[in-house]
């Protein structure tokens, strides 16, 4: 009698045990999935961040070449300030 009480709380024990396990394979499979997709976010944004640079560097370009006022506002409300830059072979003088 004795035997078969303790391999009773042993096996409930153990179901127990086996249900916690799923709900926190379920809980960890979730956080695994929102890693992922902040992991892509994040690579996505970093293959953005080179054609950002070349959209600010083009956009800066043409408002010096062409004094365009507007450009310029619009770069310097995004914060970015322009400072035309020297001629070549007058680096340094």
């Amino acid at each position: 009698m004795k035997r078969r009480f303790v391999s009773t709380i042993v096996s409930c024990l153990v179901l127990v045990l086996v249900l916690v396990n799923i709900l926190l394979a379920i809980g960890n499979q979730s956080l695994q999935s929102e890693v992922s997709e902040r992991q892509q976010m994040i690579a996505q944004a970093i293959q953005l961040e080179a054609v950002h640079r070349q959209v600010v560097g083009a956009l800066a370009e043409m408002a010096v070449k062409t004094n365009d006022a507007q450009l310029k506002e619009l770069l310097a409300a995004s914060g970015f300030s322009l400072s035309p830059s020297p001629a070549p072979g007058k680096v340094g003088k």
